[in-house]
């Protein structure tokens, strides 16, 4: 016999955005092994008998540093120990939860999957922009602007992007965003469009600087936003000013 794993995901930031199913998951674990991007909000409803272990990847960490989570996660399993893996966001969105869950099925180590709200959704909503709109977004796709340092070439197709959907929200996509910015112009997207770069979504520090394809990333370099960050593009970033309810 051995333990499970619980693959959680623990919200956007605001700590009242966990699920129930979360909170009850983490307070049977015997362990939790949690992420840079879990707040300390959440950090501090796990009950104090559960150990926890920090193995959140910083900017720049080698893909060994996975390796080293999934091993841990079979290990603790092998043990018998009931084990939540706690994520920010939602495990699947760009969180390498179907990679960990691969490996914990490689292993036949029993697992469960818990979803949270992306940063994706709940940082665009916190700031009253609607990701889809019958007026003027028929269509969203979310899309990574960091991809794994292993690929040898990008697979985001940032110029047939530009004009084939509505809204796009873009994740880590702050270091390459003056880039980005050009390929979607350079594919068709008009240079007005709306951009709204949004960081700390949903928490105390929730903060968003809005502009255009043409000028948002001089506007983020001014105003020194930081990751972490989701970048908004499309029409619906204008909504923000008239059903914005975050004042």
């Amino acid at each position: 016999m051995t333990g499970r794993v619980y693959i959680v995901g623990a919200g956007p930031g605001d700590p009242k955005l966990i699920t129930l199913k979360a909170i009850e998951t983490i307070k049977k674990a015997d362990i939790v092994l949690y992420d840079r991007l879990v707040s300390k909000g959440i950090l501090s409803m796990i009950p104090k008998r559960v150990e926890k272990i920090y193995v959140g990847r910083e900017v720049g960490d080698d893909y060994k540093h996975q390796d080293t989570t999934n091993e841990l996660m079979v290990k603790l399993a092998k043990k018998k120990k009931n084990v939540v893996r706690l994520k920010g966001g939602d495990p699947f969105i760009f969180g390498r939860g179907g990679e960990e869950a691969e490996f914990l099925k490689s292993n036949k180590i029993k697992y469960e999957l818990i979803p949270g709200i992306t940063s994706g959704i709940g940082s665009a909503e916190y700031s009253g922009i609607p990701l889809t709109h019958r007026d003027y977004s028929s269509s969203v796709v979310f899309v990574t602007g960091h991809e794994d340092a292993k690929k040898t070439k990008t697979s985001v197709k940032w110029k047939q992007l530009a004009t084939s959907v509505d809204t796009i929200v873009i994740m880590m996509g702050l270091s390459r965003l003056e880039k980005i910015c050009k390929e979607l112009a350079s594919g068709g997207l008009d240079k007005k469009t709306p951009v709204a770069v949004i960081q700390n979504g949903t928490t105390s520090k929730h903060r968003m600087i809005k502009g255009n394809l043409s000028n948002i990333s001089q506007k983020v370099g001014q105003a020194k936003i930081k990751p972490p960050s989701i970048v908004v593009v499309g029409r619906v970033v204008n909504l923000s000013e008239v059903i914005g309810w975050r004042k």
